[in-house]
């Protein structure tokens, strides 16, 4: 998992813009942004990937980089780097066929496609190594590329990682049928009359511990993004592919089974897990908790699967813990040196 991109890659600003759709909805034709974020794309040989970047509010920051999950994109982040610009250099991408990036020209959607994408924007960048983070195929994502590239990844920060369970979770059994062929054409069909705000707000139940706090502006917002993405001709393909991804990275054994690839992680691993997470189950914390070498667990009763978005002010307390933590470590080993 390496690459010889320049890191002169090309970067171009992405700015917002709206259309009125069929049904006579607003719909955003490029990324929304908090105050304070920029949006550009990087093209690298194959691959153009749309990068979210929060402006360090001082100079010599460590760099940050944010990963999302499924069906999900670098928004996702918007309000953890938000609460951490003052400490790291902030990130986010979306994956190839996510958010605004467009499919990769290989196709390759599984957990090494993803992972590959990834670790081409770190090297094109120059900015490795970065403090890695990663939500739900994110985090699988990032777990793999901290155990076979260590050299890119300085902590590591799963919210509700995509890890292999045994007994799925009943509210978690229509990941698994998507990748069965045949069932999300059937589903595609028989939602093709959703409006955006019904698509919203099933997800909004699925995701989060308490749907109610989402702000009426952001579902609303949510919901545009959902009538745009529904909308591109790639979005069954990348989610139907992605989903396989994740469940053939489940199947794996060996060197390559991703519960080894963790024992395997070096880096200060922070593991963040919601009790009312209808996807990922919030017994897997304790297994994660003896897998990963060097970590530490921030358990959030009433959250769901999307904690940074969900509980930021607590994802944002127990990063800078760990960023602490790291420093004085580091500290102490050069002093002894």
């Amino acid at each position: 998992m390496s690459s010889t991109e320049s890191p002169d890659a090309a970067r171009a600003a992405v700015g917002p813009a709206e259309v009125t759709s069929a049904a006579g909805a607003a719909v955003p034709t490029g990324p929304q942004t908090l105050d304070g974020e920029v949006v550009g794309s990087v093209s690298l040989p194959g691959l153009t990937l749309t990068v979210r970047r929060r402006a360090a509010q001082r100079d010599g920051l460590s760099p940050a980089l944010f990963v999302h999950g499924l069906d999900g994109s670098s928004d996702n982040w918007s309000a953890l780097m938000r609460r951490l610009e003052d400490v790291v250099e902030c990130e986010a991408l979306d994956l190839p066929g996510f958010g605004y990036s467009p499919p990769p020209d290989d196709g390759d959607y599984s957990i090494n496609g993803h992972a590959r994408a990834v670790v081409r924007l770190v090297e094109a960048s120059g900015r490795g190594p970065v403090h890695l983070f990663g939500n739900s195929m994110g985090g699988t994502v990032a777990t793999r590329i901290a155990a076979l590239r260590p050299d890119l990844v300085r902590t590591l920060t799963l919210v509700s990682p995509a890890l292999p369970e045994l007994l799925v979770q009943r509210t978690a059994w229509f990941t698994v049928l998507a990748s069965v062929p045949g069932l999300p054409q059937l589903y595609a069909r028989a939602s093709r009359g959703w409006p955006g705000d019904r698509r919203a707000r099933a997800l909004a139940e699925l995701v989060y511990g308490d749907p109610s706090s989402i702000p009426p502006e952001e579902l609303a917002a949510a919901a545009r993004e959902s009538e745009r993405r529904m909308a591109l001709p790639y979005y069954w393909d990348a989610l139907i592919r992605s989903t396989r991804g994740i469940v053939d990275a489940y199947t794996l054994g060996g060197q390559h089974c991703l519960w080894r690839q963790a024992e395997r992680v070096l880096a200060p691993t922070l593991l963040v897990y919601g009790g009312r997470d209808k996807l990922v189950s919030f017994r897997m914390a304790r297994r994660a908790l003896k897998a990963f070498r060097d970590a530490r667990l921030v358990a959030i009763p009433e959250g769901g699967h999307v904690c940074m978005m969900e509980h930021p002010d607590v994802v944002a307390r127990a990063f800078r813990d760990l960023l602490a933590e790291t420093a004085e470590r580091e500290q102490g080993s050069f002093t002894r040196f």
